[in-house]
């Protein structure tokens, strides 16, 4: 079984390590809340600080009236070998050691201050104080500001509730032992601290009573029924302290000379001579630290479930948002095709139907390019007067015979002409669409989302890859409507017989000669018509083709080779400029270093107590 040193002072080591990251707090059960340890409780001017200063042996905690700890200060002591100079180590001060105490309750003054300014409000950063005497036991106390019941000059009228807070968040956890402080010149049913203890704590389990000042109560009086459980029962002894005097405090009385004249005061009092074994200051520093390393011990198999628990969550963190990157350049080439790799996975997820997206292509086709083929205004271009009008053109200065044959190409050719702005439309519509899952796919990708400027680079090779695709594209479609007009489909027309009309006019006016204008309106309306019909012909077949070749000359090339030529790109590049491109968000570098940080130290502290947990 480890040794109650080792243990206790593996815990100290691993808390010291959860504050300097910050891991003290916050929600769920953080490790440094995981791990017990010792929260001192009590009322302003209820004797906590003396209590913690005969603990130490030290002279060491501001003092003062009103609100004096006004944030927490976790108290770690190590017991040295017997001779050995005692000193003290701030967190916040790594390798400046105090031997002069009275520097130590100065900075501990001044430390507040830094976070609080000089007021009377309070912080819950903790200050981390480690103390190293051959004069202490290996145990981990934490100091809570006094409860208080009103607010004084300076302090903000939520104070009281604010310190209650304070303290119950470090109480309230189940693996925190409470030391609660009361002093015998006050009913202890009407102490501060057993009252919080006891809604926290309601089977005294946690709670350790120390009853203070039992030198200052009045003459006929003593503390012997809440000494002994009688008056207030807990799962553990109460312990009685008798604290330096006001005289002995100005007058600098040496604090092993205090716990000196403490044991003589229980030895020969009448009230509490049988009960001086467990009684005063040395006693309950021994006590604690042997429930301490106890308590430590049973905890350990929910403390390495904690911290298993939190490596594998730290892990998916990372691996969430990206390890570290490499610094030779394979490996940072390596890094950039793998993004281009994962982009381009979701972007051909959204035109293949496993993402949303694609199906607006479809949309194109079905309704849009249909719909801008029915508005072409053919009704207009094959009006009668206009088909007069282009056909008297073509004619020239000798009519034609038989039938217009120039009038009807350039009817057509002039009808088709129209195609060509539903065609462009349908190239520019995917475009946009493609070019939009291009940035959604950007911003999908997991991957990328740590390098914004790597993010900004593969978006602009993808739409300057989407705009050649687009004008092969448009020179494809116009061609298309170009071929339409460049070869009519003769058999259409050898289909179409020119059969004089049957009394075209009505019955025949024997009058005089037929109405020929009559006769060449009719005319015209054929030659109209027929045009119309072989439109309508080129017209599906457009509505077939230039689908296909949007499809051919644009998805299907941004499906096969959107980033080909950033490849080429990429590979030219120098080890600095693949670097620049690998740039992350700041925020995103300092919140994987945190996590970093926090994997180690749990993957350390889990180490470390394996190795000494079943000694």
């Amino acid at each position: 079984m480890a040794t109650m040193t080792s243990l206790i002072g593996l815990i100290n080591k691993i808390q010291r390590a959860c504050t300097v990251l910050g891991d003290y707090g916050g929600e769920g059960l953080s490790l440094w809340e995981a791990l017990p340890s010792v929260a001192v409780v009590g009322g302003q001017s209820s004797g906590k600080s003396s209590v913690l200063e005969s603990v130490v042996g030290r002279d060491f905690l501001p003092r003062g009236s009103g609100i004096v700890t006004r944030r927490p200060l976790v108290l770690q002591l190590h017991k040295t070998e017997e001779g050995t100079q005692e000193y003290a180590e701030f967190l916040h001060l790594p390798r400046r050691r105090f031997t002069d105490f009275a520097a130590v309750r100065k900075e501990i003054s001044d430390e507040t201050d830094r976070i609080t300014g000089k007021t009377k409000q309070i912080s819950n950063i903790p200050i981390q104080l480690s103390i190293y005497s051959p004069n202490v036991v290996n145990l981990t106390l934490i100091d809570l500001p006094g409860l208080t019941k009103v607010a004084v000059e300076g302090q903000q009228e939520s104070i009281v509730q604010d310190i209650e807070n304070m303290v119950r968040s470090y109480v309230e956890k189940p693996n925190c032992i409470i030391l609660a402080i009361s002093p015998a010149n006050q009913d202890i049913a009407t102490s501060d601290a057993i009252k919080i203890a006891r809604e926290v704590d309601p089977s005294g389990e946690r709670t350790f009573g120390v009853v203070t000042k039992l030198d200052l109560m009045d003459k006929g009086t003593n503390a012997v029924d809440v000494l002994e459980g009688r008056q207030y029962r807990l799962q553990h002894p109460w312990v009685g302290i008798v604290n330096r005097s006001q005289a002995d405090i100005n007058r600098n009385v040496d604090m092993i000379a205090a716990r000196r004249k403490e044991r003589e005061y229980f030895e020969t009092s009448p009230e509490y001579g049988h009960l001086a074994h467990k009684m005063g200051s040395e006693y309950l520093a021994k006590l604690l630290s042997q429930h301490l390393e106890q308590v430590i011990r049973q905890k350990i198999p929910s403390i390495i479930a904690l911290i298993n628990k939190t490596i594998d969550e730290l892990n998916a963190e990372l691996d969430r948002i990206g390890r570290p990157i490499a610094v030779d350049s394979g490996a940072q080439l390596y890094t950039i095709l793998e993004m281009c790799r994962a982009f381009d996975k979701v972007f051909k997820e959204h035109l293949d139907g496993g993402r949303p997206g694609g199906d607006r292509i479809y949309g194109v086709f079905d309704h849009q390019l249909p719909a801008a083929l029915k508005k072409l205004p053919f009704d207009r271009h094959l009006s009668l007067k206009n088909v007069q009008r282009v056909v008297t053109e073509a004619d020239g200065y000798q009519p034609h015979l038989i039938a217009p044959e120039q009038g009807y190409r350039r009817l057509i050719e002039g009808s088709i002409g129209y195609f060509k702005g539903p065609a462009e439309a349908s190239v520019d519509a995917v475009h946009f669409v493609l070019k939009e899952l291009v940035r959604k796919s950007i911003a999908e990708t997991e991957e990328l989302k740590r390098f914004p400027t790597l993010s900004n680079d593969i978006a602009t090779a993808s739409n300057e890859a989407l705009e050649k695709f687009r004008e092969e594209s448009r020179k494809t479609v116009l061609r298309l409507v170009d071929m339409e007009s460049s070869y009519l489909t003769v058999e259409f027309f050898r289909k179409i017989h020119f059969e004089p009309e049957k009394n075209p006019n009505g019955p025949p006016n024997r009058n005089g000669p037929p109405n020929m204008d009559s006769y060449t309106d009719n005319h015209l309306r054929k030659i109209g018509s027929n045009v119309n019909s072989y439109i309508n012909m080129v017209c599906d077949t457009l509505k077939n083709t230039i689908p296909k070749a949007v499809v051919y000359c644009q998805v299907r090339e941004a499906k096969r080779s959107l980033l080909n030529h950033f490849y080429v790109q990429v590979g030219r590049k120098e080890k600095e400029k693949l670097g620049t491109m690998l740039d992350e968000d700041p925020a995103l570098m300092e919140r994987r270093n945190q996590i970093a940080k926090r994997l180690e130290l749990y993957k350390q502290a889990r180490d470390d107590i394996d190795s000494v947990a079943w000694k």
